[in-house]
């Protein structure tokens, strides 16, 4: 779900930057000392999920994992995938460093606003809490894909193909993100239940 380098109108570029520099900031402002390991953990799994890419026009599809992000790591999810993105556009020339807060804002905004929405069937417990999960890891990658096909729609008439095939391409991921965002928190809410303070911040 990286938007490429030269493909987005300054406008765009800017506004999006501004937003995910915004919410790193908050971000950095809110992780506490003794919580930075589980951020880099996390960081950590959502490079290594994103390394598989499909192709698609000017973007890619991958698993995000950006729900499960939200569900533990709550607004710190966002200087965490910034740290993911930047290792991949440094690495591997996924986006790049042009595009890389307003991707970054892509991918966190969703994941922190479903830890809000999904926060108390989160800590209900029992089949409520993965139903919780389930939600985030679904609504945050299908949020991200609507933030990014709006990113290229903004940019131009000629993306408006590309981002409604990114939209469609995710449909599947968005299925998988859920159910693995489900089951991942009920396993660690059963054996380390101390690392999920994103949902119970």
């Amino acid at each position: 779900m990286h938007i490429s380098e030269g493909v987005l109108t300054a406008q765009v570029l800017i506004g999006g930057g501004l937003l995910g520099a915004a919410g790193t900031a908050i971000g950095l402002g809110k992780m506490d000392y003794d919580k930075v390991m589980g951020a880099a953990i996390m960081s950590a799994a959502f490079f290594v999920a994103s390394l598989i890419h499909v192709p698609i026009g000017p973007a890619n599809a991958h698993l995000v994992l950006n729900g499960l992000l939200g569900v533990i790591l709550g607004w710190a999810a966002f200087p965490a995938i910034l740290t993911g993105l930047l290792l991949q556009a440094v690495l591997f020339q996924y986006g790049g460093l042009t595009v890389l807060c307003l991707n970054t804002f892509n991918m966190a905004a969703p994941a922190v606003l479903c830890w809000y929405l999904f926060g108390p069937m989160l800590r209900s417990g029992g089949s409520r809490s993965f139903a919780g999960a389930f939600a985030c890891g679904f609504m945050a990658v299908l949020l991200s894909t609507l933030l990014t096909a709006a990113s290229l729609a903004l940019s131009g008439e000629a993306f408006a193909a590309p981002a409604k095939a990114l939209a469609l391409a995710h449909l599947p991921v968005m299925i998988i993100e859920g159910i693995v965002s489900g089951f991942a928190y009920t396993f660690l809410a059963r054996v380390k239940p101390e690392i999920l303070h994103g949902s119970a911040a």
